[in-house]
């Protein structure tokens, strides 16, 4: 993780040490809120003596309160503007009361992130647009998005990657090559629907990318197996069928265009060529319409030089087991012995 200098600077001018303006900056950044146990960790210190200092410091200053959540216990809550701003992260919505659902999703969400601090995370909402946007090349519209009534706007106003779900690039493989990773943080809350919902609103970015990881991230492993069943189902399975479908649907289009048979054109078909006009722009494209006759007698032929152009994607499925202590006995949080642990990862190809 990487964090500028001018905003532990900013922090300390406030009275924090620099490791309690680090743990500031992640929190404000990723969660918003915290309990004593996590900062105390963080310090390397023991759960009784490592927070009370900090958090007497944080509500003395008036950056932060202190409630009591059925379920959750004593949960502090980093509600100052001016922290939010002097860390650039006034824009997010963190400062402002959630639900339980909502807090104790964040709290399980700052537990992996502070397990996995190596990772090269996209933060914020611009650095995750100017990633696929600008480096990969990915038209907005196929983003994640979510309008937002706001007072000041007419209309509502999009908001990209609104779930605040880790997304970062990882190297902990030692490749030249960071491994692109997605995030689901499931606290045993929400209804099972609602990770389906996810994926689909995710499903036009992944349909751009050869290769990622997703990592389902829960304190139990009771959802991992249907977690999986359906992201193989929603996403693994179409991602192939999708594309293939999408280029023989372009290579009838673009035939019927070319041979200006433009009575068999819809406006919707013209519509959706001009986009794909756009899309579908490289040397192998080309290599696949030539080779493309439109019969049924060729259809088999043209599929197996589609496995040779595109071979199958590299999308890994993995899951993250977080308990809410900190044991360093991963296997044991795995098998579910109830010995607190610190986060594990099970694969599932």
């Amino acid at each position: 993780m990487k964090i500028a200098e001018e905003h532990i600077v900013a922090l300390e001018a406030l009275g924090y040490t620099e490791l309690e303006s680090r743990f500031l900056y992640i929190v404000a950044t990723h969660s918003g809120y915290f309990v004593p146990r996590q900062f105390a960790e963080f310090n390397g210190a023991s759960p009784e003596k490592g927070s009370q200092r900090f958090t007497e410091k944080l509500k003395k200053r008036g950056h932060g309160t202190w409630r009591e959540y059925q379920n959750l216990g004593g949960v502090y809550h980093l509600s100052s503007r001016t922290v939010y701003r002097l860390t650039d992260r006034d824009r997010l919505s963190h400062r402002q009361p959630h639900s339980t659902e909502f807090i104790r999703t964040r709290l399980l969400l700052l537990d992996f992130i502070f397990a996995n601090h190596t990772h090269d995370y996209l933060e914020t909402e611009q650095d995750k647009v100017r990633f696929f946007s600008d480096n990969l090349g990915i038209p907005r519209k196929l983003l994640p998005a979510r309008a937002f009534e706001v007072p000041s706007a007419r209309e509502p106003v999009l908001g990209y990657f609104a779930d605040k779900f880790p997304l970062y690039l990882d190297s902990s493989a030692g490749s030249s090559s960071p491994v692109l990773t997605f995030s689901y943080v499931d606290a045993g809350q929400a209804r099972r629907e609602r990770f389906a919902h996810h994926l689909n609103a995710y499903a036009s970015l992944f349909r751009h990318l050869r290769s990622f990881c997703f990592v389902y991230i829960a304190d139990s492993p009771l959802r991992f197996p249907s977690a999986q069943e359906r992201f193989s189902l929603l996403v693994q399975t179409p991602l192939e069928e999708v594309l293939l479908d999408e280029l023989e649907r372009y290579f009838k289009l673009r035939a019927a265009w070319e041979g200006k048979q433009y009575g068999k054109l819809s406006m919707d078909d013209l519509e959706w060529l001009d986009q794909a006009n756009q899309r579908f722009t490289n040397r192998e494209i080309e290599r696949l319409y030539d080779a493309w006759d439109g019969s049924g007698a060729g259809r088999e032929r043209w599929r197996r030089l589609f496995s040779e152009v595109y071979p199958p994607r590299a999308v890994e499925f993995r899951t993250c087991l977080l308990t809410p202590s900190g044991s360093k006995n991963p296997k044991a949080a795995q098998e579910g012995t109830g010995e607190p642990s610190a986060p594990s990862e099970e694969v599932v190809s």
